[in-house]
């Protein structure tokens, strides 16, 4: 699996939950820290879909997905730990660390698998 196809959507997810965090709660921390990481996931996913579509792999967006998801998983465990509220920092810091477990994996596999050019 590529990771811009999940990259993508866990962008958009936090995006929206820092959207929402600022409409129901008036929260600007929310805002400015769900959108700006929502922002760099959304801009490293096509960057990463834009490389394969060259049939490159992009090591940078990989690399900033994967700070993205680490950041997240730290500051919102901090704050599940702190507060025990599982909605919404329990739930984004497990949904984060599932995500630096797969950009782990694609570091380690190597990017993403480009198949090779049909003649």
């Amino acid at each position: 699996m590529h990771d811009f196809c999940f990259t993508i959507p866990y962008g958009f997810a936090v995006l929206a939950g820092g959207v929402l965090g600022y409409l129901r709660r008036g929260s600007t921390a929310s805002l400015a820290g769900g959108a700006g990481a929502g922002a760099l996931l959304l801009l490293a996913g096509f960057v990463s879909l834009k490389a394969f579509e060259k049939r490159r792999n992009s090591y940078l967006a990989l690399a900033l997905e994967t700070l993205c998801a680490f950041v997240l998983t730290y500051v919102m465990g901090q704050r599940y730990l702190e507060t025990s509220k599982i909605m919404p920092a329990g739930v984004v810091a497990g949904l984060s660390a599932v995500m630096s477990a797969f950009y782990l994996f694609k570091i380690a596999t190597g990017g993403n698998h480009i198949p090779p050019k049909k003649e």
